[in-house]
């Protein structure tokens, strides 16, 4: 006997009101001294490290249901990048809204990464360790600070 197990695909949500949608994200990249030094300083050889990262991170924003499946496309409204030094840790925070049928909270989530990750692409030569390990360089407390919907 044949089962069939039926996927969902997206999540139907015509039927559901348009309202105000608001969620942040926050998460850190924990770095060495001298990586943080080389940012502030803008001695990093590929560029502005915070605002080609501001940039990665707003494009994440507006590609997040390209990258994660069941993820509606959203008309954005506004996406804003925080960046806060805590220490040796790089805190990145975004804020992003619309009015919509769905939440946004994935946006934000994917923006934090896209954020971080290209910090770390543009510092590793800086964090890399001479058998090419990067023992400091790290991204933690990744999460969802607030959602708000109407």
């Amino acid at each position: 006997m044949k089962m069939k197990k039926e996927i969902q695909g997206i999540v139907e949500i015509g039927s559901k009101p348009i309202v105000e949608r608001t969620a942040s994200a926050t998460g850190t990249l924990h770095l060495k001294s001298e990586t943080k030094q080389a940012i502030v300083d803008k001695m990093v050889k590929k560029g502005d490290v915070l605002e080609a990262s501001t940039i990665a991170a707003i494009q994440a924003v507006k590609e997040t249901p390209r990258i994660i499946p069941h993820c509606h496309p959203i008309p954005l409204e506004g996406c804003k990048v925080d960046w806060e030094w805590e220490e040796l840790a790089l805190r990145c925070t975004v804020h992003v809204s619309a009015h919509y049928k769905t939440g946004i909270e994935m946006e934000a989530m994917t923006g934090v990464s896209a954020g971080l990750l290209c910090v770390l692409d543009m510092i590793k030569s800086f964090e890399k360790d001479d058998a090419g390990q990067y023992p400091t360089a790290m991204i933690t407390d990744q999460k969802i600070l607030e959602k708000r919907k109407g």
